[in-house]
């Protein structure tokens, strides 16, 4: 998580050959994906048209610099409609009033935080009465140009730290893949998503979180057949009970087996 206050100015590094191809000179947002789409380039050669970094092409934000593969992923917004409109929107976020969608106004945007790996907005610190406090994306309506509108029962969920964003993320990130994953019919798909989930590039963190999300579904659960293992063992009888030790047995032999378990359970 950035906060954008940390991603202007920075340099931008083309990987391939190594040199700085600019600075960041603001973040262009998409008002109805909540997201940052571009970054415009600021460079002294460059004083007709506007330069800009579709977000797809940003490899990484480092506290130093953004970096991209090469130079060739930098546009002209003139040859772009689409990027050229939503500059012309002028949506800054901060600053901005936040007023309920019943007319109740909350206080002003001091700051927004950014998904580096994706662009998506987070969320907003605001200004309420002097005391600032932390409102996610998901509370929010409309990203206007002067005023944003947010759900009229937002003030129930501030938060106390920007940090309890991210992990607001991860739990509602669980919940989703939980649904999917019981909504859906296809074993291959279902592995798919946990295989996802459980991937070398996730954190430690992120793969404890999701392990226990895995045991927050299934445990007190009733399996409805034999559940084998990956040598065609039972593994689980038909009737068993889950618990702890049984749902480790299961995340043990990998995400297809946990697929096979998760579509084959019935509450006791």
């Amino acid at each position: 998580m950035k906060k954008s206050s940390q991603i202007l100015g920075l340099p931008i590094i083309s990987i391939a050959d190594g040199s700085e191809v600019g600075n960041v000179k603001s973040l262009v947002i998409n008002p109805d994906k909540g997201s940052i789409d571009f970054l415009t380039i600021e460079k002294e050669e460059w004083q007709v048209s506007v330069k800009a970094i579709p977000y797809k092409k940003v490899v990484g934000i480092g506290e130093y610099a953004a970096t991209i593969e090469t130079e060739s992923a930098i546009i002209d917004l003139n040859e772009i409609p689409i990027a050229n409109q939503l500059v012309n929107r002028k949506i800054k976020i901060i600053g901005s009033k936040v007023m309920t969608r019943k007319g109740e106004m909350l206080g002003d945007v001091q700051e927004y935080y950014i998904d580096e790996d994706n662009g998506t907005i987070l969320g907003t610190s605001i200004n309420l009465s002097g005391r600032e406090v932390t409102l996610a994306a998901d509370s929010v309506i409309t990203y206007g140009k002067d005023i944003i509108i947010v759900k009229e029962d937002a003030s129930n969920y501030f938060l106390d730290t920007p940090e309890e964003l991210i992990q607001d993320k991860k739990t509602t990130h669980g919940e989703e893949f939980a649904e999917e994953l019981f909504e859906n019919d296809s074993a291959k798909k279902g592995t798919e998503l946990v295989e996802e989930l459980l991937n070398e590039n996730n954190s430690i963190d992120e793969v404890a979180d999701f392990k226990n999300q895995q045991y927050q579904i299934l445990n007190g659960k009733v399996v409805k057949k034999d559940i084998l293992d990956n040598q065609g063992n039972v593994l689980l009888s038909k009737g068993t009970v889950l618990g702890k030790a049984e749902i480790e047995k299961v995340q043990e032999q990998g995400p297809s087996i946990f697929v096979e378990l998760s579509m084959n359970v019935d509450v006791e």
